[in-house]
């Protein structure tokens, strides 16, 4: 079943409680095959989110249907559609921004999140000159010259691709070129790249949202349990951007995990896969 015309690939294993996995960028729904095992005895559903891996890619105005709105729309029909009334949702980078906004506009179905950053609080010390020189891709990626350079240029896509995937990640992580080619299989077509930096034009990444941000109401704050996992060496993410999250969140915990980087789900899967048993009891 389609929302909004479009139609989400995801992979579904196992049986009991229900748990979800949200990817980000640069990466899509294989960036969870290592934390899949870890959760035996539950049923676990892994989308690709809209314009990424094999879910469509249609071409849509961003702000309507590649939002964090639209993304989580698509996540819930997807979990509802397989007779899920009820799932801990696990996100990081866009997912972990998907997996809020599911939480805010669904809470019957998210009984728990599991997130990494990017979570608000950041507000205008992401414009200080250190967070400039690493969220710079996130204007570049809003402007037509990014399309031009790097769509359907499968070489540019690896070139760009393994930037990101060394420079985020920890230091005990290693890029396989087995995984490299993997994503240059999905982001190298003609269309892929643009469809995935749609998130990035509808106004969503954390430069942009960080202008919109305000701080809610006690009332207001997002009431499901969550654990925010924060790692230690995330360059886009310093650990002293956590001190916000009681003013977003009414039932959070901050947990840091020391060694890693921005890749949750390749770099501490033992660490997500402990806390969702925890919400899961």
């Amino acid at each position: 079943m389609a929302v909004d015309g479009f139609e989400l690939a995801y992979d579904r294993a196992g049986s009991g409680p229900a748990v979800v996995l949200l990817h980000g960028w640069p990466g899509d729904r294989t960036d969870y095959r290592d934390l899949v095992p870890l959760l035996t005895g539950c049923e676990v559903v892994v989308p690709d989110l809209r314009g990424f891996g094999y879910s469509d890619k249609h071409v849509a105005d961003p702000a309507a249907q590649y939002s964090g709105a639209a993304q989580a729309r698509g996540v819930a029909d997807l979990v509802t559609s397989l007779g899920i009334s009820r799932a801990v949702v696990v996100g990081y980078d866009i997912g972990s921004r998907i997996a809020q906004a599911l939480a805010r506009s669904r809470p019957d179905l998210v009984s728990a999140l599991v997130i990494s950053p990017p979570v608000p609080g950041v507000g205008t010390r992401v414009f200080g000159p250190g967070p400039l020189r690493e969220f710079w891709y996130q204007a570049f990626h809003r402007l037509p010259l990014s399309a031009e350079l790097i769509d359907g240029n499968p070489d540019a896509v690896r070139a760009y691709r393994r930037h990101f995937w060394e420079h985020w990640s920890g230091p005990d992580f290693t890029l396989t070129e087995e995984h490299l080619d993997h994503l240059v299989t999905v982001y190298g077509p003609p269309g892929a790249f643009t469809a995935s930096v749609q998130w990035y034009r509808s106004g969503s990444g954390t430069a942009a949202a960080a202008l919109a941000e305000t701080t809610p109401a006690p009332e207001d704050r997002l009431a499901t349990p969550a654990v925010v996992l924060w790692p230690e060496h995330d360059p886009l993410f310093p650990r002293e951007w956590s001190d916000r999250i009681g003013a977003f969140f009414s039932r959070a915990r901050l947990r840091l995990v020391d060694g890693a980087g921005h890749y949750a789900p390749l770099e501490y899967p033992s660490v997500i896969a402990e806390e969702v048993r925890g919400f899961l009891g």
